[in-house]
């Protein structure tokens, strides 16, 4: 292999960290925005007590919005426009719609909207009797698919600027980074809505939360246009240098799609990532259904608010994927094993799962068991996403990836609506642990996925999926 010359601003480490510095900063905001009411999800128990008005069944269906338009096609479509037009276009066109869907959020649960002429339309002209869940509705609808798009953006665009060189590790910071957000947003939430007994709470404090989750994404949305300067130029040196090698028959073309679905890693890759995040985040929604009364609840005071030990639990998973994803990225970059590597983490699901369903009521398997699903998050995340780029030429991996999430965002609908009904039909200790047969019968699927995916790259050698991602 012809080694590049150093005329290019991506050979330089210093710039590479700076944009992937730039491109996290975007999903950390979204992260924190869609997690923000998640520690305090009980004010919606007590509606009467919330001036907002909702109850857990409004926030349910608020939450349910952010998928909404991606499971519907609009992920696909999109997808296939951010090859057809580029990475900056499309990318700027959804991190914007990401952060107009927040400042709609943001309005519909504000004080000034009750008496808005918005909140009167939405209420006597198109007839929804809360006018604020509605307009919340749609914020957080297009929150969620330009969310979706833009980190499909930032993992191509990752892809592009760090292929050869550190791959896994920049793929597992940034998403340490968004993840950080998570925790970010489960930690602050108690301390900023007080949500004490008896006691009203006010529109000024339940918005709090959206609030600085918008100011975040306001700071993403710059960070994002920093980005942007950083690619033109290195697409001007790459043209006056003569290394952009792009032909025609490397452009994307709609016909692809086709050749992308038929691809048997690719469709592998696919049903592995829908099972194993159905393991993660349709529990995390449940978490504290599912911990408390297996494992009992303790109050703890931590910078002076009480927490109770289910919600510690929860915050145990993104804590754990931002210490361990950039490592085991690391890893994949200098060893490789990407194949085995996912095999492990689903066996790791799986075992953490079984600890919170069979283990003793003591509160400590309930930590091992959020420490292990914490390891497994980080595990294959940083083995499963770089190798998608080894399988879709880079010019299809924005329709590539889309077509991941929405698979993805599939299961992420239907998993949820089946734990909630073992809730509604159940007694709380036998839905936890019917919940849990839930989630392990999904991890057994994953663990089959990943020996067949290792099998079939051992057949095709080719295809580099087990070779470091670092070119030597």
């Amino acid at each position: 292999m012809i080694k590049r010359l150093q005329n290019n601003i991506r050979d330089s480490k210093t710039v590479r960290w700076m944009v992937l510095l730039c491109l996290a900063i975007p999903m950390f905001g979204s992260y924190f925005f869609d997690d923000m009411f998640s520690m305090v999800s009980q004010i919606f128990n007590n509606p009467g007590l919330l001036e907002l008005g909702w109850d857990s069944e409004d926030y349910g269906f608020y939450g349910g919005a952010y998928s909404s338009l991606c499971v519907f096609g609009g992920l696909i479509v999109c997808g296939m426009l951010l090859d057809k037009w580029g990475v900056r276009f499309t990318g700027t066109l959804f991190v914007t719609l990401m952060t107009v869907g927040s400042m709609i959020v943001v309005y519909a649960l504000s004080p000034a909207f009750p008496e808005s002429v918005v909140a009167d339309f939405v209420g006597e002209t198109l007839g929804f009797a809360k006018p604020s869940l509605a307009t919340a509705y749609a914020g957080c609808a297009l929150f969620g698919l330009g969310s979706e798009i833009a980190g499909v953006a930032v993992t191509k665009s990752i892809a592009k600027w760090f292929k050869g060189k550190e791959l896994a590790l920049a793929m597992g910071l940034q998403l340490a980074l968004a993840r950080l957000g998570t925790a970010i947003a489960l930690l602050l939430a108690p301390m900023v809505i007080v949500a004490k007994q008896n006691t009203s709470i006010p529109l000024t404090e339940s918005n709090n939360m959206s609030e600085i989750g918008l100011f975040l994404m306001i700071i993403g949305f710059i960070t994002w246009f920093v980005f942007i300067s950083f690619d033109k130029k290195s697409d001007k040196q790459a043209a006056v240098s003569g290394s952009d090698n792009e032909n025609d028959d490397d452009k994307f073309q709609f016909s692809d799609v086709w050749k992308i679905l038929t691809n048997r890693h690719f469709i592998l890759i696919s049903l592995l990532c829908v099972f194993f995040y159905c393991c993660v985040n349709s529990f995390k929604r449940f978490a504290a259904a599912i911990l408390e009364p297996r494992f009992g609840e303790v109050a703890v005071s931590l910078f002076g608010v009480e927490f109770q030990t289910s919600s510690i639990m929860a915050i145990l998973l993104p804590v754990f994927t931002i210490v361990f994803t950039p490592l085991f990225g690391s890893t994949m970059d200098n060893k490789g094993k990407a194949t085995k590597w996912l095999m492990v983490g689903s066996v790791v699901i799986l075992c953490a799962h079984l600890v919170i369903a069979f283990a003793p009521g003591i509160q400590l398997f309930g930590f091992v068991g959020l420490s292990l699903l914490g390891i497994g998050y980080s595990l294959v995340p940083a083995a499963m996403w770089p190798s998608v780029t080894k399988i879709v030429p880079e010019s299809k991996l924005g329709t590539a990836y889309s077509l991941i999430f929405w698979i993805q965002n599939i299961g992420l609908m239907l998993v949820p609506i089946a734990i909630g009904k073992i809730f509604v039909l159940t007694d709380s200790l036998p839905a936890a642990i019917y919940s849990e047969l839930v989630f392990i019968a999904l991890a057994c699927i994953a663990i089959v996925i990943s020996l067949v995916l290792k099998k079939s790259s051992q057949n095709r050698p080719e295809l580099k999926l087990d070779e470091p991602n670092k070119e030597r």
